[in-house]
């Protein structure tokens, strides 16, 4: 009998503990997600204020804040859905994105651009322009620069889109958009790549012409190719002493 009564009390006991630590879970959960929504929102809002505040005086940094505020709808669409710290960190990444743009608009109007932000999904592996390039394809042509200029106003801010590398720089047409849109690439959209950055010194997925048609050589953490991967200041976007502090003198 006392057995019996022994082991009654063991099996209460785990019954109790489990529902103690499923509660806990669902506790640490929904605070995690209740942070993780806070610093969205921070960095959404930020981004706000400076699309606010700033007024393009070019075509470069009018076309760079027209961006910069499509992602700023975007992030706000976005964190109205996000019930899960993945749907949150896409949301953060959408709007550090936002902020680059807003980087660009400044530099291309000769103002501090303001402090460094964390490394967006994909755009380390994806290299920056570092030199002017003049190529046709198909008779089209297409300039690529490391400054903004009155025949480059398009900046991208670097990173993969659909599953390939696009450099960071000052382009003269917006040539990764439709590829952005549908997740596709046509085949001349290859050959410009190609002939575009094929051993440019900053784009090292170009560097040797095989990274714009196999992918490239990988990103260590950028999951699935995908454009807003896990690659963003080194997977720190918790709490207000990483990457993400100091950005208050330039509105960011």
């Amino acid at each position: 009998m006392d057995t019996a009564i022994w082991f009654g009390v063991i099996v209460l006991a785990v019954i109790l503990a489990s529902v103690w630590w499923v509660r806990h879970r669902a506790t640490v959960r929904e605070r995690e997600l209740a942070d993780a929504q806070a610093e969205s929102r921070r960095w959404m809002e930020r981004l706000g204020g400076q699309v606010l505040n700033l007024v393009g005086t070019n075509e470069a940094a009018k076309q760079a804040l027209a961006d910069a505020s499509e992602r700023h709808n975007a992030a706000a669409s976005q964190l109205q859905q996000a019930t899960s710290l993945e749907q949150c960190r896409l949301t953060t990444e959408t709007s550090l994105e936002g902020l680059y743009y807003v980087r660009a608009a400044r530099t291309a109007m000769d103002m501090d651009p303001g402090p460094d932000l964390p490394d967006l999904s994909g755009q380390r592996n994806a290299g920056r322009v570092t030199e002017y390039r003049e190529v046709d394809v198909d008779g089209q042509r297409q300039i690529a620069s490391p400054e903004p200029t009155e025949r480059t106003p398009h900046y991208y801010p670097g990173g993969r889109v659909a599953g390939k590398p696009v450099p960071e720089g000052w382009y003269s047409d917006p040539w990764w958009k439709p590829a952005l849109a549908s997740g596709v690439w046509v085949a001349g959209s290859y050959m410009m790549m190609s002939a575009m950055f094929m051993g440019m010194a900053g784009a090292p997925a170009y560097a040797e012409g095989a990274g714009a048609m196999d992918g490239g050589a990988g990103d260590g953490g950028d999951p699935g190719g995908g454009d807003a991967g896990g690659d963003t200041g080194g997977g720190d976007m918790g709490g207000d002493g990483g990457f993400f502090d100091g950005f208050g003198d330039f509105g960011f």
